[in-house]
């Protein structure tokens, strides 16, 4: 087994040893891993994995603590080949693979991804076929799942087949092992006569394939030693015959477990024939731009599904979401306001990057672009006297004032590589990038703030193959509250907003006495909530509210 960093560069002559074909990597000068995925050569018996590049630290190490090329060298590596402590990787790697498949499961599955992106995922690999890790994790799970159960019929079939046993000498040289009620069963009985048992054939091409996986990826199973194990030559032999051999026993088994045992060993002997001309001699799954997936798990995580009925000139917010590059845009949910009782989208954009980088000013500017199109799809609903939902509502027709849009970045970081289990979803505590037109008007449609967060990658990675709707439903309640919370911290506080909110509760007709005799004072600057509340937003800087403030009564509004 082997594992590269996507974007790291390894020698040309590790490269070429280990694929079959060089579209991964480049071939000029040092081989740079360009793709993430999952690889496995029959002929060269070679297990590949190309990690995204979040596993690699600036310093040219990676997030395990050793370098780039001591992980290449997995299976050399001393300390991960025999530290169980470092059980962790093959968790990992299980993940990581399932990701890809999940992946490719809802490019066909759903119409986020248009044709273009079949550039961009490669696989030879059909849609009812099993890979060879596949095949290795199957035959891993049935046998933690009924190794019991295959034990007791091979004790069985042994007692079974004695004839005519010797017990004296059976009990002076075996060693019987003790059930749960203490009673002794010996394995080996001797007797006068050997009885071949036909009905071990498929026991033993079960646990020599067992075996050879476990040697070969280190797996750490532990075996019993009383089944009949094929190794080295003998087991290369039965690769390229053990087909034929496995269905002259085929009806010979009637319990489920000897049925389903029978199904994987027909499996692995047909991949891995490689006498056959007709086989694969590789198989892969890869995606050159790795950022799309991470948008696809970050957006499976985060986002709501869209209502495509609601339309602007055939335009849905679906449309502005998913791009026919396949890239997400954005991951979109309507929550909770800021200020009111009514509903408001959130506006993400997932940034691929390795750990501890950020966002550069470019897509800070691609962010504000991306809300403004959602703000405007909604004003133009409201233009046509229609709303995506009764509850969303973004412009005030008494003030003309904007409700806050809460706009986020999200990065995918590993702090500590054991851990798949928690999200870790940390919001970054400098202030937020802002852009405006006018600096001093917090309602305006220009006005926009986005907070940065990161979360853990090693959860996403999990969640989006293994997580069903339930727990993602639990995932989003928490964060949907964490973002918005986070939010009204962050303009409850002037010193970091740079704005403070004054309120006063006010029917609609004296709130549009108000802006009529003070539109251009208060243009911007005010909000009308749907719970009958007059909002002033008073920037730091900006004096000429004062006297308004102190004449009509309002307070200072402390965000929930």
């Amino acid at each position: 087994m082997k594992i590269l960093i996507e974007g790291e560069d390894y020698s040309i002559e590790n490269l070429a040893s280990i694929f079959d074909d060089p579209k991964f990597y480049n071939q000029n000068g040092n081989g740079k891993i360009i793709s993430v995925g999952y690889y496995h050569s029959f002929e060269k018996k070679e297990l590949v994995y190309m990690l995204p590049k979040v596993f690699m630290k600036d310093n040219q190490e990676t997030v395990f603590g050793i370098t780039k090329d001591d992980l290449f060298n997995f299976d050399n590596f001393e300390t991960f080949k025999h530290n169980e402590d470092y059980r962790w990787i093959r968790q990992l790697l299980v993940y990581f693979y399932n990701s890809l498949t999940e992946y490719k499961r809802r490019i066909k599955d759903t119409s986020i991804i248009e044709s273009s992106l079949a550039f961009e995922l490669n696989t030879n690999l059909g849609d009812l076929e099993y890979s060879y890790l596949d095949l290795l994790l199957s035959f891993v799970n049935f046998y933690k799942k009924n190794k019991n159960t295959i034990l007791y019929k091979h004790i069985e079939y042994k007692s079974n087949q004695v004839k005519k046993p010797k017990w004296d000498k059976t009990i002076r040289k075996s060693l019987p092992i003790l059930s749960s009620n203490n009673t002794s069963i010996y394995i080996e009985i001797k007797n006068k006569k050997k009885v071949i048992n036909s009905q071990e054939e498929l026991l033993t091409y079960f646990f020599s394939i067992l075996n050879h996986f476990n040697k070969e990826h280190l797996l750490h199973l532990k075996i019993d030693p009383s089944f009949t194990i094929i190794k080295n030559e003998k087991f290369e032999k039965l690769q390229k015959s053990g087909l034929s051999k496995l269905r002259k026993i085929k009806y010979r088994y009637f319990s489920d477990t000897l049925k389903r045992m029978y199904v994987l060993c027909e499996l692995y002997f047909s991949k891995t024939d490689i006498s056959s001309s007709k086989k694969k001699k590789e198989e892969f799954i890869s995606v050159s731009n790795y950022n799309i997936v991470f948008e696809d798990m970050i957006d499976k995580l985060f986002s709501d599904k869209l209502d495509e009925n609601k339309e602007v000139d055939k335009i849905s917010l679906d449309d502005l979401k998913y791009n026919n590059d396949g890239k997400i845009i954005d991951h979109v949910f309507n929550y909770d306001s800021l200020i009111d009782t009514s509903d408001i989208f959130y506006i993400g954009d997932s940034k691929y990057y390795k750990s501890g980088n950020e966002a550069d000013k470019l897509s800070k500017y691609k962010q504000f672009t991306y809300a403004k199109n959602v703000i405007q799809f909604n004003i133009d609903l409201l233009n046509n006297g229609d709303v995506y939902k009764k509850n969303v509502r973004y412009r005030d027709k008494i003030t003309e004032g904007y409700n806050i849009t809460p706009n986020f970045f999200i990065y995918g970081y590993i702090q500590d590589f054991r851990n798949f289990d928690e999200h870790n979803l940390e919001h970054k505590t400098e202030i937020p990038v802002k852009s405006f037109h006018f600096e001093n008007r917090l309602f305006d449609r220009d006005t926009l703030f986005v907070h940065q967060y990161k979360i853990n990658f090693l959860y996403v990675i999990k969640s989006y193959s293994t997580f069903d709707e339930n727990k993602i439903k639990e995932f989003r309640i928490r964060t949907k509250t964490e973002f918005r919370n986070q939010f009204i911290s962050f303009f409850n506080d002037s010193s970091k907003s740079g704005f403070k909110i004054y309120e006063k509760e006010m029917n609609e007709v004296d709130a549009e006495a108000i802006m009529t005799n003070y539109f251009r004072l208060l243009n911007g600057k005010s909000f009308y909530t749907n719970d009958e509340k007059f909002l002033i937003a008073q920037h730091t800087k900006d004096l000429s509210l004062n006297d308004l403030i102190i004449e009509k009564s309002f307070n200072i509004k402390k965000l929930e």
